[in-house]
């Protein structure tokens, strides 16, 4: 007979622990998202590396990370249930050390974002707030897939991007079209958070979660998902060519129409396909939004 494995006790919690609840495999949208809007700047990045590379870090292993905690802090009896093994609910980060990595990531986090100039900590201060509220009761965005997808769309890939963007023109607010791309790109985020909704509609079910497949069902969740992939591409596309951008926008074209033959594909069997589109369907998104960052890069250099 198996008998469950005794929780884990300790006074303070292991590094090995520390980083495993920080989840480092996140982090690499924001820092994509970031780096996008570093291109998008139009200013020299050599000249720049090292606000580039504390920007990366304000990102991934700062912003993304903050999420990250408070996210499994305030899941922990959840998890307790569902994944007993995580750092929190194992005791590996014992007592409250779960709220106390939270509060110190989210410290660091904004101090560097104060030292970057006054948008970049504008901005981490509203990713930041997007963060707690997201997890944290009385908000807690995440039980309505509506809201909770919209907010992760935006601190992962638009603030993000006019992070990026801002850091490199001296913390000062970036141009519209920079703007106008971090939104659209965000957006069409908001499909791509629906698509790791799907591998946990029995759980969502039973804890009151309003994902968007328990809400319209796998398959209307799964057309939502494209059609909130695709819209804002497809305008990213339309804003290109009036920007005098035809081959870039070519390019974003061909990345879209790689990804409706991948939702053509996914719509077949929208549960048991969910998590192979979202690696494919979201390697190619992300590479649209590099095309377009250097599309606007194009077009400031030239202004």
């Amino acid at each position: 007979m198996n008998r469950p494995t005794p929780a884990v006790t300790a006074t303070y919690p292991a590094p090995s622990a520390i980083f495993e609840v920080l989840h480092p495999i996140t982090w690499f949208p924001p820092m994509w998202a970031f780096s996008c809007g570093v291109i998008s700047s139009g200013q020299p990045i050599l000249a720049q590396w090292l606000v580039v590379i504390a920007g990366i870090i304000l990102a991934g292993p700062l912003m993304c990370a903050t999420s990250q905690v408070v996210n499994d802090w305030y899941d922990r009896d959840v998890d307790a249930i569902n994944e007993p093994h995580r750092p929190i609910p194992s005791g590996r980060i014992p007592g409250r050390w779960g709220l106390y990595l939270s509060l110190i990531w989210t410290t660091v986090s904004l101090a560097l974002a104060y030292a970057l100039g006054p948008w970049v900590f504008g901005i981490a201060l509203v990713g930041m707030a997007i963060a707690w509220g997201y997890s944290a009761p009385p908000f807690r965005f995440k039980n309505n897939g509506w809201w909770g997808n919209l907010a992760a769309g935006v601190s992962y890939e638009g603030l993000a991007w006019i992070t990026g963007a801002a850091v490199m023109i001296g913390g000062a607010l970036p141009d519209w079209e920079i703007l106008a791309l971090a939104l659209l790109y965000s957006l069409g985020a908001h499909g791509i958070m629906t698509l790791n909704d799907f591998k946990a509609i029995e759980g969502d079910t039973q804890m009151n979660v309003r994902s968007l497949p328990v809400q319209l069902g796998v398959d209307g969740a799964a057309r939502v998902a494209c059609l909130v992939m695709g819209l804002p591409q497809a305008v990213v596309i339309a804003l290109l060519y009036s920007w005098d951008k035809p081959a870039h926008a070519m390019a974003v074209g061909v990345v879209l129409l790689i990804q409706v033959g991948l939702m053509i594909r996914f719509l077949g069997n929208p549960r048991e396909r969910a998590t192979w589109f979202s690696g494919l369907g979201v390697s190619v998104y992300v590479t649209g939004m590099m095309i377009s960052a250097f599309a606007v890069r194009a077009l400031i250099q030239a202004a």
